[in-house]
């Protein structure tokens, strides 16, 4: 379940009390008149299943309760109370199958930041399947895909295309694309420096690498994996788990062929760089392409969902 507290200014107390009486899965309702002083108002307290989050949170906004007050969403992570096991029980569907648009589109709006943090990850994580590559090292490649911070931008732009706001597919774009240009360029420097001081070597980069061929050789398979982890890494942020998220990230090989397509181009392999290039954009294709189908029918599902169970009612 979620906990929600509310700030509501006295003249939509009633309808908020109102809307959270008629949200099946609602339980917990705590009134606390004027305790709230900045902004002012009366605080509201309750807990909701979170099969009924989105419809209780969608109905907050139409009241104006953010505007004029506040809401804060907590995730409650033990409720000991006949009622609680109720109010699940009357909500539509399973919790963990639940779709809370404001808790997705938060997440992946700090995860498609283009921040210095954002930056130094996938920059790090850049030159670590460098040396993976050069190195041909199956473990270097996969510390690298998990050090990656690409995903959030990548479902960030998932979850404003299904939304329809642009300003958010270009602020995830804008993350995704300028944050490897500058892995890249500076993974090229690195290469540079690594070469200077014989830890890099040509042979090394031109000789056999079985472990690590696949990230400059894009065929079909590319993007089924492509797909089927942009599948799964959309259901772990919509579906709350999260742990699932590292087996995507091991699994989509968008920052090694990226370092591939950076060392490649240190040594003047444009061959190589073309191939890895093919393989970035066929990994972020097909992410994309997953994770817009997943969150449409996901919404689909809801919408029909809690349709039948209001005819019920």
């Amino acid at each position: 379940m979620l906990h929600l507290r509310l700030i509501v200014p006295g003249p939509l107390l009633p309808a908020v009390l109102d809307l959270l009486d008629s949200t099946l899965g609602v339980t917990h309702v705590v009134t606390l008149p004027a305790a709230a002083r900045r902004p002012p108002g009366d605080v509201v307290l309750c807990d909701v299943a979170r099969e009924s989050a989105d419809e209780l949170l969608a109905g907050l906004r139409a009241l104006g309760v953010p505007e004029q007050g506040a809401i804060d969403v907590s995730a409650l992570e033990l409720s000991i109370s006949r009622a609680a096991r109720e109010a699940e029980s009357r909500a539509p569907g399973l919790g963990s199958d639940a779709l809370v648009w404001e808790s997705v589109t938060e997440v992946t709006h700090e995860e498609s930041a283009f921040s210095y943090t954002y930056l130094a990850f996938i920059v790090t994580a850049t030159m670590l399947a460098a040396c993976g590559v050069v190195l041909d090292s199956a473990v270097l490649i996969v510390g690298a895909m998990v050090v990656g911070p690409e995903f959030g931008p990548l479902a960030g732009l998932c979850v404003a295309l299904v939304q329809r706001r642009a300003h958010p597919a270009l602020r995830s774009l804008t993350a995704l694309l300028g944050g490897f240009a500058v892995a890249i360029v500076l993974t090229i420097l690195f290469s540079w420096m690594m070469n200077a001081f014989g830890l890099f070597t040509e042979a090394d980069f031109h000789g056999s690498r079985p472990n690590t061929s696949f990230v400059f050789q894009p065929d079909a398979l590319s993007l089924v994996v492509a797909f089927l982890g942009g599948v799964a890494g959309l259901l772990s942020l919509t579906s709350a788990k999260s742990g699932a998220l590292v087996g995507v990230a091991i699994s989509v090989t968008t920052v090694p062929a990226a370092a591939n397509a950076a060392v490649a181009l240190a040594y003047g392999e444009f061959g190589q760089a073309r191939g890895s290039t093919v393989q970035l954009l066929l990994n972020m294709s097909g992410i994309v392409i997953a994770g817009v189908l997943t969150l449409l029918v996901q919404q689909s599902a809801w919408r029909q969902l809690r349709s039948r169970r209001r005819t019920a009612r």
